[in-house]
């Protein structure tokens, strides 16, 4: 079946000229809760003295390690920076002490994998203008109350680069994300500016190419979404979220997405796949 797009020349400007677009009641209640009871199990068979890998977007390089790189092409789990206590031990209940899964979930799990690959997400694609759409990464944020750690400002095409540049991310709120929880927080029109800054991989393992700019705090704006609202992220966008100190959590299920009609995957990203993904669709 053919892939038609599905925004609206309205969505589009949108897009265009703020660098991302919020798509209210993209998923149904059902889907949000299926991806929430499966995470639930997920969580569950998961043995927590196998695996201690911590996620910082503050201290990427110090955190990255082989379960990181594998990560790629599995389901792993990271904790958040302070889940653990001075001696190494889980201040509180694995569930509430991981900071994402990833970063394959599209791949190896049914449930996610019909989210991911869905006609609808295909149909946001279509219109952006992709030819043939793989999703290179996905994850499961869950921004824990009290510790979900800060993400800094950052923008996707750093870390997912092509040549030329055609991430988008597609951030689905799977529960409220207010500025209390740690929704996202973006400067429109900062994708008007270029890609600042890349995050490579190499002989001396992952670092950016140059220090991050300065940012104004003031030019941020919050992007606050209702559970099953979609955030379309441009990958030069400026955005980041603050660390969560409230009581609730802000579950989210993320998804990147590249072209690979015209475009190169970057030997140097930190991604390197031993199997190629397969298209959404071919156009």
């Amino acid at each position: 079946m053919k892939t038609v797009g599905t925004l609206t020349s309205e969505q589009l400007h949108l897009f265009n000229s703020q660098g991302y677009l919020v798509i209210e009641s993209f998923s149904t209640t059902e889907d949000v809760d299926a991806l929430r009871k499966r995470m639930d199990q997920l969580l569950h068979g998961f043995d927590c003295s196998s695996s201690s890998s911590i996620f910082s977007t503050k201290n990427q390089q110090r955190t990255s390690d082989e379960y990181f790189y594998e990560s790629a092409e599995k389901i792993s789990f990271f904790f958040e920076e302070k889940a653990f206590d001075d001696d190494g031990k889980l201040k509180q209940p694995k569930e509430l002490s991981i900071n994402k899964v990833g970063h394959a979930l599209h791949d190896h799990d049914s449930v996610f994998k019909k989210v991911s690959c869905s006609d609808k997400m295909s149909g946001i694609l279509h219109s952006l203008g992709y030819k043939r759409p793989v999703i290179i990464q996905s994850m499961y944020i869950f921004k824990q109350p009290g510790i979900g750690g800060e993400v800094v400002p950052h923008q996707d095409n750093s870390f997912l680069y092509t040549d030329p540049p055609s991430c988008t991310g597609l951030w689905l709120a799977l529960e409220d994300a207010t500025v209390v929880n740690g929704c996202l927080w973006a400067i429109p029109g900062s994708h008007k500016d270029g890609l600042v800054r890349r995050f490579i991989r190499d002989d001396n393992g992952v670092h950016f190419d140059k220090p991050s700019p300065p940012y104004d705090q003031k030019d941020f704006v919050p992007v606050e979404v209702k559970a099953g609202s979609l955030v379309l992220i441009h990958g030069d966008l400026i955005h980041q979220s603050f660390e969560n100190q409230s009581l609730k959590s802000r579950h989210a299920y993320s998804l990147h997405v590249v072209d690979t009609h015209g475009c190169t995957w970057a030997a140097d990203n930190w991604i390197r796949r031993n199997v190629d993904p397969e298209p959404l669709y071919v156009s």
